[in-house]
C-alpha cells in the first residue's frame, strides 16, 4: 500500500515536471519543431525526466533505495523511456491514425486534439506507468524494511 506522503510527493514532483514538459513542448512546437510536434513533445519529456529524477531521488523517494546511484539512475531513465513511449502513443494515434491534423481538420481542432492526446491522456498513462515502475524497480523498499510474505514465515 503506498504511503500517502510518498504519493503526495510523487504528485508534486510530477506536477512540476509536467510544467517543464508543457513549457518545453509548446516552446519547441512553436519554434524549432513546427513541423514535428511529436518530436517536440519527446524532447520536452526527456528534459522533464532529468528534472524529475533529481527531485524524486532527493525528496519523493528519499526513504527508499536499495541500489547504487548509477544503477538507480539507469533504472529511472529506463522506466522513463518506457513512459515516454507510452506517453507518445495517444498523440501518434491522434495525428497519424485519426488524422486530427491540418489539412484534415482545422488548426484549432488540431491543437485541442494534440493537447488532449499528448498533454492529458499521454501524461496520465505515462504517470501511471512511472508510479508503478519507480516503486517496483527504481526505488524498491530496502530489504531490511520490506514486508515478509506469509509463505516465507512458515517453514
Amino acid at each position: 500500500m503506498p504511503e500517502p506522503r510518498e504519493l503526495l510527493r510523487f504528485a508534486v514532483v510530477g506536477s512540476a515536471a509536467y510544467g517543464v514538459t508543457l513549457l518545453g513542448d509548446y516552446s519547441l512546437k512553436f519554434t524549432v519543431f513546427r513541423e514535428k510536434p511529436v518530436t517536440a513533445l519527446a524532447v520536452a519529456t526527456v528534459a522533464a525526466t532529468a528534472f524529475a529524477y533529481l527531485l524524486s531521488r532527493r525528496w519523493s523517494f528519499a526513504t527508499r533505495g536499495g541500489h547504487g546511484r548509477v544503477r538507480e539512475a539507469t533504472l529511472f531513465f529506463a522506466v522513463n523511456a518506457g513512459a515516454v513511449a507510452v506517453n507518445l502513443v495517444p498523440p501518434l494515434v491522434s495525428r497519424y491514425l485519426l488524422h486530427l491534423a491540418v489539412p484534415y481538420v482545422g488548426y484549432a481542432t488540431q491543437e485541442v486534439a494534440d493537447f488532449v492526446a499528448g498533454m492529458l491522456l499521454g501524461t496520465l498513462l505515462g504517470t501511471a506507468f512511472r508510479w508503478w515502475g519507480y516503486r517496483r524497480w527504481v526505488f524498491p523498499r530496502p530489504a531490511a524494511t520490506a514486508p515478509r510474505r506469509a509463505s516465507a514465515l512458515v517453514r
